[in-house]
């Protein structure tokens, strides 16, 4: 039975404290104002002493003012007259509109670009400044520029004025009634428009199975054969537990789950409890005992002792990158084979979501769990929003209330708004042991009271990075290379965190990356793999059938469903996942 450890009791001064910012946490959507405070603090006060980069910017600014003085001279004589003052980067698509180049919209797109040109320059590059508070002020900025882009607003966005032109101001009717559907919809907890008609067991999560097992943390699912014969060694999924498992097995086209049973493997998936303040003592030690420990237990007894893939993806893969540094340090061998989706062990490069990661912030994050005894899923979701916001937050205001259209939801859409919780005991340490502390890279990750490694990994390991991952960077997945002793092969596909991996072979405009490592071949960096490995159209999916079937042994039998002490409990998809 599971009886996670109890966290101390604290005093009544400390509760006071807790409690006291638990409650700002509401209002500041669970950042912590004196970590934002430190990280502008630390950068007003080194610009103040930095005069020679005062008259850089000084500079700066005169030479755009200038460049922008030109260029809308121009524009007054010719409205397209003359090369642009600057071109947006890459990612940014809100100005690429035919309409966009017309006077005074031009201009307008022009001056906005220029200004959070030198913002960046204001925000980088300030001597003393440490990395993360510059990095913390620079994102700050942009957030707030971004709000003021002529884009969002309806009388300087030459699309919206068109189609306002056109409807005679219909789209800014539906607009309205769009944002009151969705306010309503938000504050009464309902899913978006649209998610109705995705349904977990109907539509979504519909490989046939069986939960095996289940225990207070996870079911355990094995899915049905659909070959006469598969290979002898099983596979074991390990979803992230931030959201639900069926991301893996979406609708019937696009289910890694049931591309790998096409391809005669015996498949098993955890699916994790959705956690409730009863919950907020469950730990990482937790996780990985009744989690993954229970899982790879019972496959053991179903397929009689054969050795087991194991498959990871984000979360869950740097779970189960510490469970095989630990059965490895402990001689265990049931792995044949270690596959890691958009997994980090390292954590010292991992994106932007390391803004919200240091002492101040994670003390303000905890005592907003404390209060609750867990992380609300709307936190959550809303970090990752504000790291993509021109993408996830602004065009969906200009698309849906400015435009007055509405975006068809997709499977994908539909599981995204499907979020879980996180235990309070859980969601602290993995932040700070990981996040903060780096320990597992770095080799002071306690697993029973004793270190593990990840180079004490020896079985093959196949990788794979996605090319636009705000969550999980491929440059920082890629650290595995440096950290293991053993064969890997890695994978760079096309998309970002979810969507490439979401990958089905009959997907449009794919491609993806693949070059194999044995253990004794000298490191090579990742620009320099990416330069001189070249991309390959398709889908990753085949390459990683191909992989697992090289490795596995002469098809077999397929096992039963279930065994004796493990007889299925209910149909897949199991009874977690619905769990709201």
């Amino acid at each position: 039975m599971l009886v996670p450890k109890r966290q101390p009791s604290i005093s009544i001064e400390q509760g006071l404290d807790k409690r006291l910012k638990a409650m700002q946490a509401r209002f500041t959507g669970g950042l912590s104002p004196i970590a934002l405070a430190s990280a502008y603090s630390d950068w007003a006060l080194h610009l103040t002493a930095s005069p020679g980069k005062q008259l850089e910017l000084l500079e700066k600014a005169v030479k755009k003012t200038m460049r922008f003085a030109n260029y809308a001279s121009g524009c007054a004589r010719d409205a397209k007259s003359g090369a642009t003052c600057i071109t947006p980067l890459p990612q940014d698509n809100r100005f690429q509109g035919e309409h966009w180049q017309n006077w005074p919209f031009n201009v307008m797109s022009q001056a906005f670009l220029l200004n959070q040109q030198w913002w960046h320059n204001a925000t980088t590059d300030v001597e003393g400044v440490t990395r993360q508070h510059e990095d913390v002020v620079t994102f700050t900025a942009r957030q707030i520029l971004d709000v003021f882009s002529p884009s969002n607003f309806p009388l300087t966005n030459p699309e919206v004025l068109a189609k306002t032109m056109a409807q005679g101001g219909m789209n800014l009717m539906r607009g309205w009634q769009n944002f009151i559907e969705d306010t309503t919809r938000a504050n009464a907890g309902q899913k978006p428009v649209g998610a109705e008609a995705f349904a977990v067991g109907r539509n979504l999560a519909t490989t046939p199975g069986k939960v095996v097992f289940r225990n207070r943390l996870i079911e355990l699912i094995q899915y049905a054969p659909t070959t006469e014969t598969v290979r002898p060694e099983p596979i074991l999924i390990v979803p992230a537990w931030i959201m639900k498992y069926y991301i893996l097995d979406l609708s019937q086209q696009n289910s890694l789950v049931r591309y790998l049973t096409a391809q005669g493997f015996t498949v098993f998936m955890i699916s994790w409890k959705n956690p409730d303040a009863e919950d907020r003592d469950l730990g990482m030690d937790d996780y990985l005992s009744y989690g993954i420990r229970d899982a790879v237990s019972v496959i053991d007894t179903i397929t009689k002792g054969q050795k087991i893939h194991a498959m990871g993806y984000c979360l869950g893969g740097t779970l189960l990158s510490i469970a095989a540094a630990t059965m490895a340090r402990d001689g265990d061998a049931r792995l044949k084979t270690l596959t890691l989706l958009a997994a980090q062990v390292d954590f010292t490069e991992a994106g932007e979501l390391t803004l919200f990661i240091n002492d101040s912030q994670l003390a303000y994050l905890e005592d907003m769990m404390w209060d609750k005894g867990y992380l609300d899923s709307t936190q959550m979701a809303g970090a990752f929003q504000l790291l993509r916001s021109n993408d996830l937050i602004w065009s969906r205001v200009i698309h849906d209330y400015l435009m007055g259209e509405r975006s068809e939801m997709t499977d994908l859409m539909a599981w995204n708004t499907d979020a879980t919780r996180m235990p309070y005991r859980m969601h602290s340490e993995y932040l700070r042991s990981l996040f903060l502390k780096n320990d597992l890279a770095e080799g002071r990750y306690l697993v029973g009271d004793r270190p593990v490694a990840i180079s004490d990994i020896r079985v093959p390991v196949f990788m794979v990075g996605t090319e636009r991952d705000h969550v999980a960077p491929w440059h920082s997945v890629y650290k595995f290379n440096l950290l293991s002793d053993t064969d890997v092969t890695f994978v760079l596909t096309s998309g970002g965190h979810n969507a490439g991996i979401v990958s089905e072979p009959d997907h449009p405009h794919r491609h993806f990356r693949l070059h194999s490592k044995s253990k004794d071949a000298p490191y090579k960096d990742p620009d320099s793999w990416l330069a001189e490995t070249a991309p390959i159209d398709g889908s990753w999916w085949p390459a990683l059938a191909a992989w697992l079937e090289k490795i596995s042994g002469k098809p077999v039998k397929p096992p039963q469903m279930g065994a004796t002490g493990h007889a299925p409990l209910c149909d897949a998809p199991g009874t977690y996942v619905m769990q709201q």
